[in-house]
């Protein structure tokens, strides 16, 4: 598939009406300044032009001044997210042929980056020297999440990044907030919508408590905030929730059940809502705003923007200019197939005029020669109105092989105000289940738990398949 370029992010960034702000837990910076003559590398912009940098500041404000400075300039970047396995930076800079390491202060210290050149950023944009001459294109590696090895590195560049993203509708300033980390796809979507879209960010920082977060999107005005579905039901249970009150509300990374919509169309009913699919080697498929769980039937039939759906044993492809271009590596295996096509592995399945997603193909429990899909049970379990999240899991079973477990999390009301005993939500959620579901998908057991724990991608943690 043939690409055009795209203009660098400092030229996108030049064409700006207003001054935009990028916020994180301790700094900010005006991005603008970069356009302006400033740098945050230590006056070292030019000595990486050319190169095949790493990006492994520890701060994602300084992540995202490399970014702006970097593209247009570098041959290639890798952008490295704060979880990477320490181990597995040897074989990540060999794959890129990185030759060069952008750290900050907060970087943890690795041989592996000991490398021909290492530069400093900083969340804080000083006068710069000569600007190094602009390359044609940049190539950007993203790292995909949820393997168990070293991660694959999907080769991208700012056409592919920025297909998905149109005009946005304006009614006043824009302040974009994310529960992403922007060194994943679905974060660096939402740094790209910002900055292309004229708009301030407001960045998380790891560590920092959700009402603390909740809080400061409130202080910053936030109007469009983006996050996981998971990320959204712990946003939900802090009484916080009511110091922001966004224009504009967008879930991706998971499935977005009914219930979770529903909460947030209750939380913020005069927002505009979508959901979208996506993935780092699929980029952005589409978005539904209607506020129903899964996507139109008669999506599959039509070409949108260039993007086309496909069905495959029950398995959604995409095909789109929105994809990336291949996996980095000799060894590495296609990330399309021979008509162009990605294999998400999310499983989808039709109800009525609707296509449901269901589960992921590598996550099913075999119960008795069974497939259950978790996914699939949660979204029934979180149908409860005493429920916020839960988590399906497989339990050993010598006899089945497995049997279903549900780890879940009451609504803060109910679990402080509620006169009914645990054993009896159980039972009304087991009732539920059996309702709704056929009897392998019903959980043996109902845990209720206070917690549950979300990866750094935004995602519930799960370690069970």
């Amino acid at each position: 598939m043939v690409r055009a370029n795209a203009p660098s992010l400092k030229a996108q960034l030049a064409t700006a009406a207003s001054e935009q702000i990028f916020f994180d837990r301790a700094a900010q910076a005006c991005v603008t300044e970069l356009v302006r003559g400033g740098t945050s590398l230590s006056g070292r912009l030019a000595a990486l032009a050319g190169r095949s940098v790493m990006i492994a500041t520890a701060s994602q404000l300084t992540a995202a001044l490399a970014l702006i400075e970097l593209d247009g300039v570098a041959r290639r970047f890798t952008i490295l997210p704060p979880d990477t396995a320490p181990e597995h930076l040897p074989a990540l800079i060999a794959c890129a042929e990185v030759d060069a390491v952008v750290i900050d202060d907060g970087t943890p210290p690795h041989a592996a980056f000991d490398l021909p050149l290492r530069v400093l950023a900083a969340p804080a944009i000083a006068p710069a020297g000569d600007a190094p001459p602009m390359q044609a294109h940049t190539e950007w590696v993203l790292l995909t999440s949820g393997t168990s090895g070293v991660p694959k590195m999907a080769l991208h560049d700012l056409a592919s990044l920025t297909a998905p993203i149109g005009a946005e509708h304006r009614d006043g300033a824009m302040v974009w907030g994310t529960f992403y980390d922007i060194r994943r796809y679905g974060g660096l979507q939402i740094f790209l919508r910002a900055l292309i879209g004229d708009a301030s960010l407001i960045l998380s920082s790891a560590g920092e408590p959700i009402a603390d977060h909740l809080a400061r999107l409130g202080r910053c005005g936030v109007t469009h905030l983006s996050g996981t579905p998971s990320a959204w039901r712990r946003a939900l249970m802090s009484p916080a929730i009511g110091r922001i009150a966004p224009r504009y509300v967008r879930l991706s990374g998971e499935i977005a059940d009914q219930a979770v919509l529903d909460s947030l169309r209750a939380a913020f009913p005069q927002a505009r809502m979508g959901h979208a699919y996506a993935s780092t080697e699929a980029g952005v498929a589409f978005e539904v705003e209607d506020g129903r769980a899964g996507f139109p039937a008669d999506m599959l039939e039509r070409d949108r923007d260039g993007v086309e759906l496909r069905l495959a044993d029950g398995a959604l492809r995409i095909r789109s200019p929105r994809t990336a271009q291949r996996y980095l590596g000799k060894e590495a295996a296609a990330l399309r197939d021979s008509e162009g096509f990605v294999d998400t592995g999310d499983m989808v399945e039709r109800h009525g005029d609707r296509y449901v997603f269901v589960g992921r193909r590598g996550g099913i429990i075999n119960v008795g020669g069974l497939k259950v899909h978790p996914e699939e049970v949660e979204a029934v379990i979180n149908r409860h109105p005493e429920v916020r999240m839960s988590l399906v899991r497989p339990k050993r079973n010598a006899v089945t092989g497995a049997i279903v477990i549900a780890d879940v999390v009451l609504k803060p009301q109910t679990a402080a105000a509620s006169d009914r005993s645990e054993l009896a939500i159980k039972n009304d959620i087991l009732a539920l289940c059996r309702e709704a579901l056929p009897r392998h998908k019903v959980p043996a057991a109902i845990n209720i738990v206070s917690e549950l724990d979300v990866a750094a991608t935004g995602k519930l943690a799960r370690r069970h398949g």
